[in-house]
């Protein structure tokens, strides 16, 4: 049976994304554009750029909603397969791992803003709970950040011996606590400032100061250290 996709070879040269990358430059293609050549082709109704920008208007034109699609989400869209949908989460990711990729240069935390812009592409997209810490040299220069828990929608459980054994391991003067609430509410629980108030007592005795407390929903974050609940 003859196929009767839209593919990117059958497009008018001047629709083909391929070639408007190669002679005007990437940033000269819209976002639709640049899905459709992730895609290759589209389906009997549609171009591959018709069908990514269906996609894209799923997501309200948000590629951080874009990004929290599953595969299995993807493949509802007729015309992706699981191998195209392999391929959008692939590009998304890679491109959420670029923005929050470490610089050469070795990063200070001044502020919990620094601390927001260094660890929230770690957790934007998540359905779930995760806890991570952020160890810090005296002078507030990054030695690393690491996952330390993962949880369901609702929690996730932190045991303290396993942030300072990381800690001590590190020799870290400083230490962030970080975790999402995928409810979307920054607010604390009780349980949150009860383990801040557990793992800042804890540290003192080895030297190694809790600075902020961090919860991060809805691309936005709470900081105990700038409300004053440390």
């Amino acid at each position: 049976m003859e196929d009767f996709r839209m593919t990117i070879k059958k497009w008018a040269e001047q629709d083909r994304p391929r070639e408007k990358l190669l002679q005007k430059g990437k940033s000269a293609l819209t976002e639709a554009e640049l899905i459709a050549i992730l895609i290759g082709s589209g389906n009997k109704d549609q171009t591959a750029v018709e069908l990514a920008q269906q996609l894209l208007n799923h997501c309200g034109n948000n590629l951080n909603t874009l990004a929290k699609l599953s595969i299995k989400d993807l493949q509802k869209f007729k015309g992706i397969g699981e191998a195209k949908a392999i391929s959008i989460v692939s590009a998304l990711e890679i491109g959420r791992r670029r923005k929050n990729s470490d610089p050469d240069q070795k990063i200070k935390i001044h502020s919990s803003k620094d601390t927001f812009d260094i660890i929230n592409g770690d957790l934007i997209d998540l359905e779930h709970e995760e806890f991570w810490i952020i160890l810090l040299k005296r002078n507030n220069e990054v030695i690393l950040k690491q996952q330390v828990s993962r949880g369901g929608v609702s929690g996730t459980v932190v045991d303290p011996k396993i942030i300072f054994k990381k800690a001590i391991e590190e020799t870290a003067s400083g230490l962030i606590l970080v975790h999402n609430h995928p409810s979307g509410n920054q607010q604390p629980s009780k349980e949150d400032a009860l383990l801040t108030k557990k793992i800042k007592e804890g540290g003192k005795s080895l030297e190694i100061t809790l600075l902020d407390h961090m919860i991060i929903a809805n691309n936005s974050f709470y900081s105990f250290a700038d409300e004053n609940m440390l």
